[in-house]
């Protein structure tokens, strides 16, 4: 079971530095932004659009990877106090009564607004440039999918660590500088 879980996590994690590579695009095409805009006086129309898509990528795709590396936002104040086996319990009944049926239902009606979007060909509203915008539709199902198969992993950890009282080492990847100085 670790080889399993592990292997879903190496898939959220290889995605999840794959689409960090937005934030190189996004630091170079805002810097062209504003040299074009304040410098040289000649403001694109694309810019913006890009942007927007390259952060919602980012955001949607970076998901699975934050779950996987346990470093999603946690109100932990009592949490941390509780022994292992309650906390594993707690994490499981969550899952199951609110992770997984907000992951369903981001997979079930992003794949339809995608399909939609697919359908009309959609473009962009916010802009002349009037870029497509179903490629980037299509991450919203993408990222749910990613997200439910990262939550049977974490379903998984949970049910493990309730038998044995002990949390399955994750995989490692960039820590937070806090951590590296404890």
């Amino acid at each position: 079971m670790n080889s399993f879980i592990h292997s879903i996590e190496s898939i959220s994690v290889w995605v999840g530095r794959a689409f960090g590579w937005c934030i190189l695009i996004l630091t170079f095409s805002v810097s062209y932004e504003v040299f074009v805009r304040y410098v040289l006086n000649a403001p694109t129309v694309w810019v913006f659009d890009m942007m927007v898509q390259m952060y919602g990528a980012l955001f949607l795709m970076a998901g699975a990877y934050a779950l996987a590396q346990d470093s999603h936002v946690r109100g932990d104040v009592l949490y941390r106090l509780f022994p292992v086996r309650v906390q594993a319990t707690i994490d499981f009944i969550l899952y199951i009564l609110f992770f997984f049926p907000g992951m369903l239902a981001l997979f079930w009606f992003g794949a339809e607004i995608a399909s939609d979007s697919w359908r009309y060909k959609e473009v962009s509203w916010n802009s002349p440039a009037r870029i497509q915008i179903y490629y980037f539709k299509t991450l919203i199902p993408v990222a749910g999918g990613l997200l439910i198969i990262q939550g049977i992993a974490e379903i998984l950890r949970c049910w493990k660590a309730m038998r044995s009282g002990e949390w399955l080492e994750r995989l490692d990847d960039a820590q937070e500088t806090e951590k590296m100085l404890t």
